[in-house]
């Protein structure tokens, strides 16, 4: 993908950052739990055309990774996935079952390759089955049932965003969160694909706060006419992954 210029998304005065509604602590609780690693959803298996990066070179020390990772968040699937987790959560708070459904069938849309559709349908379909044995919820298992009646896939950013919205766990701690675990899961399979050390992949994450911080604060913003994305190298990787002779992950 090339080296491209720090993020130079403004961190706005308005929105997001100015509300300051308070997280219980249950809430705080759950929103560390699902959005733990040993949340069972099988992120690990997923690099999202990393692996083919690295084959190909574009993907080859931290700081390239860094680049990577971060013209996916602030211009690609990152950017898209917080409007659909904002969406969904104010969808959530305020039980608007309508508007879900759009937000759901527009995130199951917005999928460039059957990899990434993979990705996205397995990671949100075993998050909607346990998020609804431990922590059931109404709206949450309605969806689930709609979903499957109008044969629309799950997106796991609309399936968290939605349940947290419901959960009352403030936005401005949802989103950022919700995104630093995507892509600190990247980031970990960068670690083991380049390879790199465990304290090169902390630096990663370390440098992708400030993009995670811009977008959501955006994105908290944004509404679903501004979905869109400019990072077609990284469809492209997905795409070539398909035929990757050897694999790892399964995008």
């Amino acid at each position: 993908m090339g080296r491209i210029s720090r993020v130079t998304l403004p961190l706005p005065h308005t929105g997001m950052s100015e509300v300051r509604s308070p997280i219980t602590p249950l809430g705080l609780l759950r929103l560390q739990t699902w959005l733990s690693p040993a949340f069972p959803i099988g992120a690990y298996s997923y690099s999202h055309g990393l692996e083919w990066a690295v084959e190909a070179g574009e993907v080859h020390d931290c700081d390239t990774l860094v680049d990577w990772l971060e013209a996916d968040l602030c211009y690609g699937s990152g950017r898209n996935e917080a409007i659909f987790f904002s969406e969904a959560w104010r969808c959530g708070a305020i039980q608007d079952r309508p508007g879900l459904i759009r937000a759901a069938e527009l995130a199951a849309a917005f999928r460039g390759t059957a990899e990434l559709a993979l990705e996205s349908s397995q990671q949100a379909s075993a998050c909607l089955t346990t998020l609804g044995r431990v922590w059931p919820d109404e709206l949450l298992g309605w969806l689930a049932e709609r979903l499957q009646e109008l044969e629309i896939s799950p997106v796991l950013s609309v399936v968290l965003g939605s349940r947290m919205g419901k959960e009352g766990i403030p936005l401005e701690m949802a989103l950022p969160a919700f995104l630093q675990s995507y892509f600190a899961g990247l980031v970990t399979a960068g670690v083991r694909l380049i390879p790199l050390g465990q304290t090169a992949g902390r630096i990663a994450v370390a440098r992708l706060e400030e993009a995670v911080l811009a977008v959501g604060s955006a994105a908290a913003q944004s509404t679903l006419n501004e979905v869109g994305s400019a990072s077609l190298r990284v469809d492209l990787a997905s795409m070539a992954h398909e035929i990757q002779y050897t694999r790892l992950f399964r995008s």
